[in-house]
């Protein structure tokens, strides 16, 4: 059955391709045209939904971005060499050589040039580095990024119809990476872009990044925001938007625009480990650059508010330590010597809860608060101490130029210097004895296997103060550690002292 099946379906099949090809055959022998296209099925057209275009967003602002070329001043490989050298065979020669003469003579005058060069203070412009810039305002005024200008002597910017206007710098700020470039308008009106309302952007919004990445000149990618807040550890302000956009190297400094075509952020860094775009790039929010670009146009400088005080974040441990409900606020390491935050009373082991009211999440968060205020501001800082809340005014100074918001400056304490033996606390993991000074208590071991080591605790370092007591013997330790027992805490705060500064360590208390 099968068999008789499979014959009749072969003739079947043979038949069929016997009578079409009759009527190609038949078809080329008249000149009748095959019309081989009507049985074919049509092109695949799906209809759906189209992703909106960004082309009107990108003909709007690309006027208004600029590609920043800067230039630094470089000596010639000649001129750096310190002497000339007739090479191998001439200085051989006698001195009455002619062809040594004239070597002679123009190694002189290369010498004078060397020296008028040096006298002028001037060697040859060379391009050091390329960026992306901005124009935030009709006369002339750009924005771009402080590691794109930082070394340049001169600064060119080209416009999007490759236009190239000498700029000057207006002023820069290193802590955020902003810098400000001037051009002559000679007349002109620059078309310039605005600030957006990042608070309102959103984890998910479209975004348009334009800008000059390999000198390419004016390029546009699109992305989203994928995230708010990060701390990619650059600075003490951190607080960039994320944005997954194929962002490289060129575009430092360039805008990333919402679908109005405001400026959401400046494009700064990005994430790679090639050198490459992966897809990840880091942008200064846009209300953080707009307090610093009109501070920068105003003056050439930024002036913040300055607190002085080493703080560290609050972890879980360290929160049950001082009978916090949860991690959060500030915890004061040290205050500098003369400082404001000193002279307002505040101490080492003080946790900043709140400034004006407003609840202080972590440093960066206090970083930012205290910097965006104005020098001889007075403020209320909030504090935990010792179990309880309290509040203080401090009236702010001003944020030295090459001084970070923090400070590592050893703060002295008092000496209560008292004669000690070496004791083992064992249900900490340390072996503690006197240290040279007098002051605290020096660590001579550290179980390997303890929660002291695990917290980074190591031998050679010192114990200065328990739960904000400052204490220079075993036993001042032990003291400590028995009241918190009795008020029922679990762990205690040690603040340890080593070479890189002080820092505050909870570790638990054996309950037994």
């Amino acid at each position: 059955m099968f068999r008789n099946i499979k014959d009749t379906l072969s003739r079947s099949t043979a038949m069929k391709a016997s009578v079409v090809a009759g009527l190609a055959v038949a078809a080329l022998a008249t000149g009748v045209p095959a019309e081989v296209s009507s049985s074919y099925a049509d092109a695949v057209n799906v209809q759906a939904p189209q992703v909106p275009s960004f082309a009107n967003v990108v003909d709007a602002v690309s006027p208004a971005v600029v590609s920043v070329r800067v230039e630094s001043r470089v000596n010639s490989a000649a001129d750096e060499d310190d002497s000339f050298s007739l090479g191998r065979g001439f200085d051989d020669l006698p001195d009455n050589h002619p062809l040594k003469k004239f070597f002679r003579q123009f190694e002189q005058q290369q010498g004078r040039g060397q020296q008028k060069n040096s006298e002028d203070g001037k060697g040859r412009l060379r391009p050091v580095a390329q960026g992306s810039g901005f124009f935030v305002s009709e006369d002339g005024y750009i924005v771009t990024n402080n590691h794109v200008v930082s070394d340049g002597a001169a600064f060119v910017v080209v416009l999007n119809d490759g236009t190239e206007l000498d700029a000057k710098l207006v002023g820069k700020d290193s802590r955020t990476d902003l810098a400000v470039l001037k051009v002559d308008p000679k007349g002109k009106k620059f078309t310039y872009v605005g600030w957006a309302d990042d608070a309102k952007v959103r984890v998910g919004d479209w975004v348009v990044a334009v800008g000059n990445p390999f000198g390419l000149g004016g390029t546009v990618t699109a992305g989203i925001v994928s995230a708010r807040g990060r701390d990619i550890h650059s600075g003490p302000y951190d607080d960039y938007i994320q944005i997954d956009a194929p962002v490289n190297k060129g575009n430092s400094g360039g805008p990333t625009f919402n679908l109005n075509g405001q400026v959401v952020g400046i494009n700064t860094a990005i994430f790679s480990q090639s050198g490459g775009s992966v897809g990840i790039a880091f942008a200064i929010p846009a209300t953080t650059a707009r307090d610093v670009v009109t501070d920068l146009i105003k003056t050439g400088t930024v002036s913040r508010g300055w607190l002085g005080v080493q703080i560290q974040p609050v972890s879980k441990d360290i929160a049950e330590s001082l009978g916090l409900s949860e991690a959060s606020g500030a915890l004061v390491v040290s205050p500098q010597d003369g400082s404001p935050g000193q002279k307002a009373g505040i101490k080492n082991g003080d946790v900043i809860m709140a400034v004006n009211g407003d609840p202080v999440k972590d440093p960066r968060d206090l970083a930012r608060r205290i910097g965006a205020m104005q020098p001889g501001a007075k403020v209320e800082v909030s504090l935990w101490r010792n179990g309880k809340s309290q509040s203080v005014t401090v009236e702010l100074g001003t944020l030295p130029v090459d001084q970070s918001q923090s400070s590592t400056d050893d703060n002295s304490q008092p000496s209560q210097s008292q004669p000690s033996t070496e004791k083992a606390l064992a249900d900490l993991g340390l072996t503690v004895g006197p240290s040279d000074d007098g002051k605290g208590v020096a660590i001579t071991a550290v179980d390997p296997d303890s929660d002291a080591a695990d917290k980074g605790v190591k031998e050679g370092e010192k114990i200065t103060s328990v739960n904000n007591q400052q204490v220079s013997s075993a036993k001042d330790i032990v003291k400590v550690l028995e009241q918190a027992k009795k008020d029922g805490r679990t762990r205690a705060l040690f603040q340890i002292q080593s070479g890189d500064g002080s820092r505050f360590v909870a570790l638990p208390i054996n309950a037994g």
